[in-house]
């Protein structure tokens, strides 16, 4: 078993460290950035609307199958190979994407998941071995957000206006081309994780449950943070709303991610993690009551912040529940499958005329959440707690 407070195996040098973490920032731009692209997609009909939601929870799901079983398939070795390979592929995809259309271009999208979701595991690979993972975890999400932050102005200013859609998915490429070359500086392999009873690696039971948990954090999120637009439209704002609203919450998450990053080690992750889900709660109660709009904008930025606050505690409750660190290192891909999950089901419970469900549903979710995580650590074995 492994110390709190010490690496898995040697320290990688600093900028092996940086290399797994630029990998990793490259894996889940899309995730930022397709919001913007699928939607030109679906403005010059390269896309219906109902392919537009399908190429983006395909490409999500896609993401959390390869972070899942990357492990399984590759192991902690030739992570240099891996990395390139990957950082290659996701460029191939991206310029593919600008020859397709309708339920090709879906496809194109779900294969891209693939190779992007393995780059994420990879970088997931070093967090879980280090000191404090939680202040890995929180480095990573607050980098992410800002670069996708910057790719997103810089699509927006630079490329769209002149190149169009398609130069916004080359501009894609271009970054996955600079990833498969930092690649070759990342760590070349991992040491192996603590051994575990299980022949194949996976989590025990506990595990699973915390990779429920972490599943259910995503959902609720991501089934209410995707009707922002029309639950702004729904409270009455002024047009624009919506957009400022988004603006504010990833700025607030910046933040959020940045003081994590900082109390690591400092706050227990219980009661960070339940404290947030509380406040998260709470919101959904407030956008429910359709707000005006200074109230809006103040919630929304309220829960980007709690939700990249709470995020990387995610990881040492994971730890907590499996010591292996196994069902940490499979926490991404549960994660990206609550990403791709939420919107599903919120989009069951709306209708056109009032998207609240997906705030009850949200709620509801956000509970059991809470409850998992709560359990876990109350009923855990206190020989294996790590605090």
């Amino acid at each position: 078993m492994t110390a709190a407070g010490a690496w898995i195996g040697s320290p990688p040098p600093v900028g092996q460290q940086v290399a797994a973490y630029v990998v990793g920032i490259v894996g889940v731009l899309f995730a930022g950035v397709g919001p913007l692209l699928l939607g030109g997609l679906e403005a010059t009909h390269r896309l219906s609307a109902t392919q537009l939601g399908e190429a983006g929870t395909v490409e999500l799901l896609a993401m959390g199958i390869g972070a899942g079983l990357a492990g399984a398939v590759f192991g902690s070795r030739h992570l240099r190979v891996i990395a390139v390979v990957c950082g290659l592929l996701l460029a191939a995809l991206n310029v593919a994407t600008t020859r397709v259309s309708g339920d090709m271009l879906t496809l194109v999208r779900g294969l891209a998941g693939l190779p992007s979701g393995i780059m994420i595991w990879l970088v997931t690979g070093l967090i879980v071995r280090s000191p404090r993972p939680e202040r890995g975890a929180g480095l990573y999400l607050t980098v992410q957000t800002l670069a996708q932050l910057v790719m997103v102005a810089a699509i927006t200013a630079f490329v769209i206006g002149p190149f169009g859609v398609n130069g916004g998915f080359l501009a894609l490429a271009a970054v996955g081309l600079v990833s498969a070359i930092v690649g070759v500086a990342v760590p070349p392999s991992y040491a192996p994780l603590p051994a575990t009873d299980n022949p194949r690696g996976l989590p025990g039971a506990r595990g699973w449950v915390a990779l429920a948990a972490t599943f259910c954090f995503q959902a609720f999120i991501l089934a209410a943070w995707i009707y922002v637009e029309p639950l702004s439209r729904q409270s009455g704002h002024a047009a624009g709303t919506a957009g400022l609203a988004i603006s504010l919450s990833l700025g607030a998450q910046v933040a959020g991610g940045t003081l994590a990053t900082i109390a690591a080690g400092r706050i227990a992750w219980l009661w960070a993690l339940v404290g947030s889900l509380i406040g998260m709660i709470v919101l959904l109660g407030v956008f429910a009551t359709l707000p005006s709009t200074v109230v809006f904008l103040a919630a929304s930025a309220a829960f980007g912040f709690l939700w990249i606050f709470s995020a990387p505690y995610l990881t040492p409750m994971a730890i907590e529940a499996d010591p292996t660190r196994r069902a940490a290192i499979l926490g991404p891909g549960a994660s990206l499958l609550g990403c791709g999950a939420g919107p599903f089901l919120a989009s069951l419970v709306v209708t056109d005329s009032d998207v609240r469900g997906s705030l009850y549903l949200a709620a509801g979710i956000a509970v059991i959440c809470a409850v998992i995580v709560a359990a876990l650590h109350l009923t855990r074995p206190r020989v294996d707690a790590i605090g």
